[in-house]
């Protein structure tokens, strides 16, 4: 009886930790992400942002290509409920280092999940599990004429 005790336990905890490790790496609508009222407030309109080959205006001043990498709490959420979250605190990240560097947009976003740089007009790539969830972006931080 012990050794069957011990053996439901094991396997238990064997399933149970794969199941918690789950990383599933998807695609989100970008439009959708920043289309909130939260994101909105939060992103203003100080700083522009251009996906993947969007077009954008005559570049004054190149200020330099920067990175971000945030987690967010994944538990009880969706995917898509995680990873627009996560996604909003990477563009903050991106925000502040524009304006910290006298830029008025980032140009060129692109995702660099597990550094699989990946680049889309319409979509961010997101890693999922059922914990945690998260989003890595680079851009490059210009000066745009208005």
């Amino acid at each position: 009886m012990k050794k069957l005790t011990i053996l439901a336990l094991s396997s238990l905890a064997f399933f149970s930790s794969n199941t918690f490790a789950r990383d599933d790496v998807g695609n989100y609508s970008i439009t959708k992400a920043m289309s909130s009222e939260v994101a909105k407030s939060k992103l203003g309109t100080e700083v522009s942002f251009y996906f993947g080959e969007q077009s954008y205006g005559k570049v004054l001043k190149e200020l330099g290509e920067f990175k971000t990498s945030k987690k967010t709490n994944a538990f009880n959420k969706t995917d898509e409920e995680a990873c627009n979250w996560v996604f909003l605190s990477a563009m903050i990240a991106l925000k502040d280092r524009a304006i910290k560097e006298g830029g008025n947009a980032v140009v060129n976003i692109k995702s660099n999940y597990k550094n699989n740089l990946t680049s889309s007009n319409d979509t961010f790539q997101c890693g999922a599990g059922a914990v945690m969830a998260g989003v890595a972006l680079s851009g490059e931080v210009v000066k745009l004429k208005k």
